[in-house]
């Protein structure tokens, strides 16, 4: 199995975001010398006291000079904040400082309305769908300096590596984005954690919707990453213990307490228990919000997931407390899934 990383740096209790960008470059580093094949840093806005992870393309340039192979990406870019030209410039910057293994995950989110005014984003597009799509459309061609000869941009260019330039990835966790990346041609991430109620769906629509693609980074057949909040332990149980973290804090979303990460031993309290241990074979329609368990029972469950959409690889982002339980669980699942 192609397993990846996406990593939020979180915030350590009590910590600072020095802390958390050097738990993300120790955790790039891990993931290297374990073999995962993609390393991912996300983009959160007004969540400073948890996530630190408001700005992939700096981040990525400092994992750059960290990192000698694994592929880096961005898990996601949030288009909708950006110019397109000016997105495709940090991507093709990017791949000069580390050529040919730069990943321009693309997406889009709406933060609270306070962020998205800072950040001088319209929250009221009339077509959010198509606007999307071409700011997608519009990255790609910049990056690839594909514009047509009569095109306005036509003689922009942008400076990036020698070799093949930033692969494009489109990030979303609805069956909409699905359909955007199957008609733009380009390989798909579906966020489990984030709509797993939508993730039969969207595989299927991406399937269904997929043309060969016009543009020049496109790909041929449709290809497909599941990204599943997972953690691992020795056994089921602690598994299940760790992901107390994971549970709660989607319940605190869920009462409006965003930017708020609770210990296991809060989240354990808030939650009246330790969550039981995830099954090592799930229902035929169920996806959970969050899977746990050993090294052996989380391989069967990734493998069962990754069937159920057909997906060519998967991608873990998690919850967890403690930066050394999460080092760890990177551990454990590279064994369980043969990495190592």
């Amino acid at each position: 199995m192609d397993l990846s990383i996406v990593d939020l740096s979180p915030v350590p209790n009590g910590g600072t975001a020095t802390e958390a960008y050097a738990n993300t470059v120790e955790t790039a580093a891990q993931a290297e010398r374990l073999g995962y094949s993609r390393f991912w840093v996300a983009e959160h806005h007004g969540m400073a006291s948890t996530l630190a992870g408001t700005t992939p393309e700096v981040l990525l340039g400092h994992l750059a000079a960290e990192t000698d192979s694994i592929r880096l990406g961005s898990g996601a870019v949030l288009l909708n904040h950006y110019s397109p030209f000016k997105v495709a410039e940090q991507f093709g910057a990017l791949d000069g400082l580390a050529p040919g293994r730069i990943d321009a995950g693309l997406g889009r989110a709406n933060g609270s309305p306070a962020a998205d005014q800072a950040l001088g984003t319209d929250r009221h597009v009339e077509d959010p769908d198509g606007d999307h799509a071409e700011k997608v459309e519009a990255v790609v061609n910049h990056l690839y300096d594909d514009y047509p000869d009569e095109h306005p941009y036509a003689d922009l260019e942008i400076p990036r590596g020698s070799g093949e330039p930033p692969v494009p990835w489109m990030l979303g966790s609805s069956p909409s984005s699905a359909t955007i990346a199957g008609e733009l041609g380009l390989p798909y991430c579906f966020a489990g954690f984030i709509r797993p109620q939508f993730a039969v769906h969207s595989f299927e629509e991406y399937r269904e919707s997929f043309q060969s693609s016009p543009l020049a980074g496109g790909i041929d057949e449709p290809h497909g990453m599941v990204a599943v909040n997972a953690v691992c332990a020795e056994t089921d149980e602690e598994a299940a213990r760790l992901r107390a973290v994971a549970e709660a804090t989607y319940k605190r979303m869920r009462r409006g307490e965003v930017g708020t990460r609770p210990t296991v031993e809060e989240a354990i309290d808030e939650l009246g228990g330790v969550p039981e241990p995830t099954p090592a074979t799930l229902g035929a329609k169920e996806w959970p919000r969050a899977i746990s368990g050993s090294p052996e029972t989380i391989s069967g469950l990734l493998d069962q997931l990754a069937e159920r959409v057909g997906a060519d690889e998967v991608m873990i982002q998690h919850v967890v407390g403690d930066h050394e339980d999460a080092l760890r669980s990177h551990e454990l699942l590279a064994e369980g899934v043969g990495l190592v």
